[in-house]
């Protein structure tokens, strides 16, 4: 017993020696040669991002998608609904973020857009919900029954993206 004690004490001192080790740090690195690998690395994991979306879809897009909902599933509610958009160099942005290839998700509830309403911003109600902040996800809470959800892409103004609009398959859920 008495050199199980003794060998955790050396054990604990050399450790405590290897932390207090006088060696100077190194030196900082450049503050623009850091900028420059961040945004390379940003830009392969993008690029990365894009390639494992293009695989996974059947189109190259742009598209959106529900990330975690499937046509026919049934979920509890409340449940949580993640959306997904692909296509190279596609992405979120805020509503009125003037950026080539971006736009934010509306969510339609029971529900489509009418020819008409397809010319003009897409409206706001307890049928159109809006993410114009660009979240990628909400939470929603729906009476039991069938209930049809589908994304559909806006641009800065809520508008669909022209000349071809950017919209899911809609989907049906069943909440219990």
């Amino acid at each position: 017993m008495r050199h199980i004690d003794l060998f955790a004490a050396s054990t604990f001192a050399i450790a405590m020696l290897a932390a207090c080790n006088d060696q100077p740090a190194a030196p900082a690195a450049d503050p623009a040669a850091a900028a420059a690998a961040t945004a390379a690395a940003v830009n392969n994991a993008l690029a990365q991002r894009d390639a494992e979306a293009a695989k996974v879809h059947s189109e190259p897009g742009p598209a959106v998608y529900f990330v975690n909902l499937r046509n026919g599933q049934t979920v509890t509610s409340p449940f949580r609904v993640v959306f997904g958009v692909y296509g190279e160099a596609w992405g979120v942005a805020p509503a009125e973020v003037d950026k080539p290839n971006t736009g934010h998700h509306h969510l339609m509830i029971d529900t489509e857009l009418s020819e008409e309403e397809k010319q003009f911003a897409i409206p706001k109600d307890a049928q159109h919900l809006h993410f114009g902040a660009g979240q990628t996800e909400t939470v929603l809470m729906l009476p039991a029954g069938q209930h049809t959800l589908q994304l559909v892409f806006g641009d800065l103004k809520h508008e669909l993206h022209k000349p071809a609009p950017i919209m899911s398959q809609k989907i049906t859920i069943t909440v219990q």
